[in-house]
């Protein structure tokens, strides 16, 4: 299927079912999705990391010693589109059970997974080839958190780099904290650095950093927030200055997945899992946030979305339906429309966009 300058190329992981990895192609003037082809080798591939050369693919593959009778992997692959062809480059242990998130450096010379499972953070330098090299370090959290149920152990369950990629910051959902750690550049260290304490359950899940490099926003998944820290980039300091709620009061049980910013940085976006909808916020001049609108979702359970190039619509990973819906981006409190399309994609988890070929 030859790819048109008005289409954009993306993958599609989820953390059940087969094929585990779905590639696609995205109309970005009608919103119109067709499949380009998959790959099944890779259990549970539920997050995953395009390299910005367009050639590069990273993915966990979320497996546990107990529940899956082996820890978890992250997998290296190499991929084309036009014939669209994938296939591995390597693959190594994650150091823990469960990983779930990836993310690159500032410099896409590594990678740090987060063993959900474990509580731990891993990194990897990346080869010329694209391939994982070995591990260059582990960093493992303690502790537990007040909802017994959630947080009888740590969960690391993303990670962030601060500009010029002085510190990593993880958000660990068990212990309610943003660990931050001073990162070695040319060794591939973590050193504690230090940490920021969360409201007790809120359950810190996953980050979203404006372009003024000076706002960063945590989707809390547990009590169902979004929290605005001020961030000092220069000495790694967190302070929190905003937390709103993600859902409407008297809303049913809910937990938040998903955050983005948009390009412009006068929007951001998190996701609400059970009641089934995209928290839609206006980002003030000062990093402030304003709640413009709580809209449907499309599906059951969006686990993960994505703004398309051009931001004029946005793709919905509704996990518990099964389906990638794509949703127009509105103006003003309307915010986002009802889907105009959608695909199949049994347990899908992740969306992730590929940028063009260097």
């Amino acid at each position: 299927m030859a790819i048109r300058s008005d289409q954009s190329f993306f993958f599609v992981g989820a953390s059940s079912g087969q094929p585990g990895i779905q590639a696609l192609l995205f109309d970005n003037a009608t919103g119109g999705l067709s499949m380009c082809g998959s790959y099944a080798s890779i259990v549970n591939p539920s997050f995953l990391l395009a390299h910005p050369n367009g050639r590069w693919l990273y993915a966990v593959s979320e497996t546990g010693k107990e529940s899956h009778g082996t820890p978890g992997e992250v997998w290296a692959l190499k991929f084309e589109r036009d014939p669209f062809s994938i296939e591995v480059i390597n693959h190594r242990s994650s150091g823990g059970d469960w990983p779930c998130h990836l993310q690159f450096d500032g410099a896409h010379t590594c990678l740090v997974t987060t063993n959900y499972g474990s509580g731990s953070a891993a990194i990897y330098p990346l080869q010329s080839d694209g391939s994982l090299a070995g591990m260059t370090d582990l960093v493992q959290h303690q502790g537990r958190g007040s909802n017994t149920a959630r947080q009888e152990g740590p969960h690391a369950h993303s990670s962030i780099f601060t500009p010029q990629d002085r510190f990593v910051i993880v958000a660990d959902l068990g212990i309610d904290q943003l660990v931050i750690y001073e990162f070695d550049q040319v060794l591939f260290k973590m050193k504690p650095h230090s940490s920021v304490s969360t409201r007790p359950g809120a359950g810190p899940r996953h980050f979203a950093l404006h372009s003024n490099e000076k706002s960063l926003y945590v989707a809390n998944e547990l009590d169902s927030t979004v929290t605005l820290y001020d961030l000092d980039p220069a000495n790694g300091v967190l302070l929190e200055r905003q937390t709103l709620s993600t859902i409407p009061g008297g809303s049913p049980e809910n937990i938040v997945a998903d955050i983005h910013l948009s390009a412009s940085g006068e929007r951001l976006y998190v996701s609400n899992r059970g009641h089934n909808s995209i928290a839609v916020f206006d980002v003030q001049s000062d990093g402030s946030l304003t709640l413009v609108s709580t809209r449907d979702c499309g599906g059951n359970w969006p686990r993960n979305f994505a703004l398309a190039p051009g931001e004029q619509f946005m793709l919905v990973a509704n996990q518990y339906s099964n389906k990638v819906c794509v949703l127009p981006i509105l103006q003003g409190a309307a915010a986002l429309g009802s889907p105009i399309a959608q695909t199949p994609a049994t347990g899908v988890s992740c969306i992730r966009f590929v940028p063009a070929h260097e």
